[in-house]
């Protein structure tokens, strides 16, 4: 809400010689003189507020300015509150992983998933196995099998030095 008080000019703000005024109720008032509209805004006890700049000649609306920042800011507020925040979630396997090992981290992955954050599938190489990435690559694909239908694979799994890593997010319904 800081920069809000620079995109509107308010009341002595607005040095144009002619604009078109709304009035409180939402009329029409006409084209005046910015000295005219001011004393109309002044006379309701109210505030003079350029709201589009680029028109011509610029369109001013008699209004309650404190009234409206504060409407303003309570809804930008309830936006904030219903926005859902994504995370990434991260699931490590090893190269060697067995079977069972791979269904338990799987089931683990679906509740993260269904919970409707993304999941950062990772695998760190050791020793000798780097020599052998192709078998790591093989174990992430055997990991998105299992989860087949309830994920999107947003990155390939690839190599990176000594990690391999892919990335999930939910099936969109």
């Amino acid at each position: 809400m800081a920069n809000f008080k620079s995109q509107h000019q308010v009341n002595e703000q607005i040095r144009d010689r002619e604009v078109r005024v709304i009035g409180a109720d939402g009329q029409q008032l006409g084209v005046m003189s910015s000295y005219e509209a001011m004393r109309l805004a002044e006379e309701s006890d109210m505030d003079l507020v350029k709201i589009s700049p680029t028109a011509v000649p610029p369109v001013c609306k008699i209004m309650d300015y404190g009234k409206y920042k504060f409407d303003l800011g309570k809804k930008e507020k309830e936006n904030r509150r219903n926005q859902k925040m994504v995370e990434l979630k991260e699931v490590r396997l090893s190269m060697t992983i067995d079977t069972n090992d791979l269904n338990v981290k799987s089931r683990q992955a679906q509740k993260f998933l269904e919970s409707g954050n993304k999941v950062l599938v990772s695998i760190r190489m050791r020793g000798r196995q780097n020599a052998h990435p192709g078998l790591g690559v093989e174990v992430m694909n055997k990991f998105f099998e299992t989860l087949e239908g309830r994920a999107v694979m947003d990155k390939k799994p690839t190599n990176e030095g000594r990690n391999i890593s892919m990335v999930l997010s939910p099936v969109k319904q």
